[in-house]
């Protein structure tokens, strides 16, 4: 285990927790921005992430390809709400739930973010509908309706850029369009 790769991961992991914080607040969200991702400093995720810390690819992702699992990774989703792994149960019919709209918007800061601060100078508008729709997607376990919002929110971002669309009004609103809480239906009229 390299000693740069310590403060290296330090520098991303804070990194990525301001850019959350700021898109956070620019929801209205800023106490999720501020607790987001506490965990990554952790013992369980903190030195997996060291020990595959190589700058360019995720260390959960390298972990995976020589483990066949992260560790790391498995504690984080089980603590952090904001994560859609963490509304999946594989036991009943409707393997994912509708996560809750704090969550939700959290998510979306996060995701951003990842991209942005991955991404450096090479990320775009398009960077975060492109990798939603292009991998992500296609090996995640996500609501249908949680799906739709990421993808107005994502779409959105590519035709007006973040500084238009996050803001606490029109977040909130692709979340009510989307994530409609099925307990609010009357199921004789459906």
């Amino acid at each position: 285990m390299k000693i740069g790769n310590f403060f290296k991961h330090i520098g991303v992991v804070t990194k990525h927790k301001w850019v959350v914080f700021k898109l956070c607040c620019k929801i209205g969200i800023p106490w999720r921005g501020f607790m987001h991702d506490w965990s990554k400093f952790s013992p369980e995720e903190f030195w997996e992430s060291v020990k595959y810390f190589d700058g360019h690819k995720s260390p959960i992702l390298l972990s995976r390809q020589e483990n066949g699992y992260s560790k790391a990774w498995l504690h984080h989703k089980g603590r952090n709400k904001h994560h859609h792994e963490y509304w999946v149960d594989t036991a009943v019919p409707q393997k994912a739930s509708i996560m809750p709209y704090k969550y939700a918007a959290e998510m979306i800061c996060d995701k951003l973010a990842a991209g942005i601060v991955y991404n450096g100078k090479n990320w775009t508008k398009d960077t975060q509908i492109n990798y939603y729709r292009n991998r992500e997607r296609n090996v995640s376990i996500v609501h249908p309706q949680v799906d739709k919002f990421l993808i107005a929110v994502f779409t959105e971002v590519s035709k007006r850029g973040i500084d238009e669309v996050l803001t606490k009004k029109n977040i909130k609103e692709l979340y009510e369009k989307y994530c409609i809480r099925m307990e609010n239906f009357d199921e004789n009229k459906i």
